[in-house]
């Protein structure tokens, strides 16, 4: 009896898809958390602070030395205290080889670029310390190290416009280089003996005796002193573009200043002699000037108000421009007039008689003042119409004859309108004293003695003083404590009320 064969595995096809279907699943679910590592491998897991997340994302590698290590896994945020301040930190979680372990204290960690697309890793730098991290710790925020400046970052410093073009001018050169492999070998090929030949020069240039480290330092605070006047720097190349067009419009006009140049500048370096003192003392004005300058802030306001109160004044000048006009007509038409040179010269002629006494009476009269004394009362005396003529105006201030000391008494013992217990000498009186004319101004040294006029009067005792004084405040009516009887007053009555008033006490005293 024969025995029948168990059918084979590959004889079912079912089998043998089902088979080939789990193989497959496998192999994407491996392939798919390849890079959160591979299932069942153990890992050596540590937690890593960072200031910020720097585009991690959760995959990335992590390598060391060059070589990948471990995967970055889950990215939270944390809150801790920076240099004294509470903010929020990154707080990457990394599964790292078993080969690894353990790392030192000291290790350094640094987000790089892996591309310029953006891409990052997180790389480690091993330290020496002894002690080192357990699975689970965490490397705390001074392992970390600040990351370099991304090449995205670089280029969001620049504003729009600058990107869009320097997108354009990439793509430019992109089309220029397509299809030139040759050339460019030909280039390469060619810079060989250029480069030989540039390596003296660029040794000259780096000597630091070309002090060209301080060039671009140079350079670039002129750069900044241009920057505010950019657009005015471009309208200047703008308008120097015109120029330039308009001179090469005339070649041979060009050429001839070309030529003349040479003596030109040297006319003008000869000048530059003569200007250097100049130039010097217009610094020296400069420089007194600038507090001249500075005060000018402070007067502004009253110069403006001068000027404002000054424009009405401005606009009288016209009609003062007229009026002066006609004043010298006038002045000319006298200048024309055939009387008047000889009017003037006996006028001349006057002033030559009359100076030396003018100047003779001249202090008396500042002492004194007669004069004005003289002609004042005249005027007064005849200025009261009666029928007939004229009579003096004390006619009709004259009252009872019989009332003590009235104006037409000549023997009047005090001032009619100053109080008996004040001094007339103190106060200015409305009436003089009608007496003794024709008395002295000064003595024989010059002195005031003004005994008569409109110094009201004299303020002492007769010669021979045989009554009281007065008190008329006490109730007691004397006398003679102001009459005046001699005919020349012994001693001195001094100036005028005025004449006290200026100090002039003698002919000395005079201006």
């Amino acid at each position: 009896m024969r025995r029948r064969r168990s059918p084979a595995l590959t004889a079912s096809p079912v089998l043998v898809g089902a088979v080939t279907l789990l193989v497959t699943i496998v192999a994407v679910f491996i392939s798919y958390n390849a890079n959160q590592g591979l299932p069942f491998v153990p890992t050596y897991d540590l937690r890593v602070q960072l200031l910020n997340g720097y585009k991690l994302v959760e995959g990335n590698d992590v390598r060391a030395g060059g070589f990948r290590v471990g995967v970055i896994g889950e990215i939270t945020s944390q809150r801790v205290r920076v240099e004294g301040t509470e903010r929020s930190i990154a707080l990457v979680e990394v599964k790292l080889d078993k080969d690894i372990e353990p790392l030192a204290v000291d290790t350094i960690v640094a987000v790089r670029s892996r591309s310029a697309l953006g891409l990052k890793y997180l790389e480690l730098a091993p330290g020496s310390a002894d002690q080192t991290f357990e699975a689970g710790d965490t490397v705390p925020l001074a392992n970390s190290a600040s990351p370099p400046a991304d090449l995205e970052d670089v280029l969001a410093a620049f504003p729009p416009e600058v990107r869009n073009a320097a997108r354009t001018s990439l793509t430019g050169f992109g089309d220029a280089l397509v299809g030139r492999g040759p050339a460019i070998n030909t280039v390469v090929a060619e810079l060989r003996p250029f480069l030989r030949r540039l390596q003296p020069v660029m040794r000259n240039l780096g000597a630091p005796a070309t002090e060209l480290d301080r060039l671009f330092p140079a350079l670039a605070r002129a750069v900044g002193e241009t920057a505010p006047v950019a657009d005015v720097q471009a309208q200047f190349i703008a308008d120097m573009a015109t120029t330039f067009g308009a001179l090469s419009s005339d070649p041979e006009a060009l050429r001839e200043t070309i030529t003349e140049s040479p003596s030109t500048l040297e006319a003008a370096t000869e000048s530059f002699r003569v200007q250097t003192p100049f130039l010097a003392r217009a610094a020296e004005l400069s420089r007194l000037l600038d507090p001249g300058a500075r005060e000018l802030r402070a007067s502004l306001p009253a110069i403006n108000a001068a000027l404002a109160a000054g424009v009405p004044a401005f606009r009288e000048t016209p009609q003062l421009g007229r009026d002066l006009e006609h004043l010298f007509r006038a002045v000319e038409s006298l200048g024309d007039n055939p009387s008047s040179l000889p009017a003037l010269q006996d006028l001349q002629r006057a002033f030559e008689v009359t100076r030396p006494a003018v100047e003779y009476l001249a202090p008396y009269q500042t002492v004194c003042n007669y004069l004005v004394y003289f002609f004042n009362p005249l005027a007064t005396h005849l200025s009261n119409v009666v029928p007939g003529g004229t009579s003096q105006r004390i006619y009709a201030k004259l009252l009872s004859s019989t009332q003590p000391n009235n104006l037409g008494t000549t023997e009047s013992l005090r001032p009619v309108d100053v109080p008996a217990d004040q001094d007339p000498q103190a106060t200015p009186v409305q009436q003089a004293l009608h007496a003794q004319a024709s008395q002295p101004a000064v003595d024989g040294r010059g002195r005031a003695d003004c005994q008569n006029g409109q110094n009201g009067y004299l303020n002492r005792l007769v010669t021979d003083p045989r009554w009281p004084p007065d008190n008329a405040a006490g109730g007691f009516i004397g006398g003679g404590s102001h009459t005046v009887l001699d005919s020349n007053s012994p001693g001195l009555a001094g100036g005028t009320y005025k004449a006290r008033e200026l100090g002039i006490e003698s002919v000395e005293d005079v201006p």
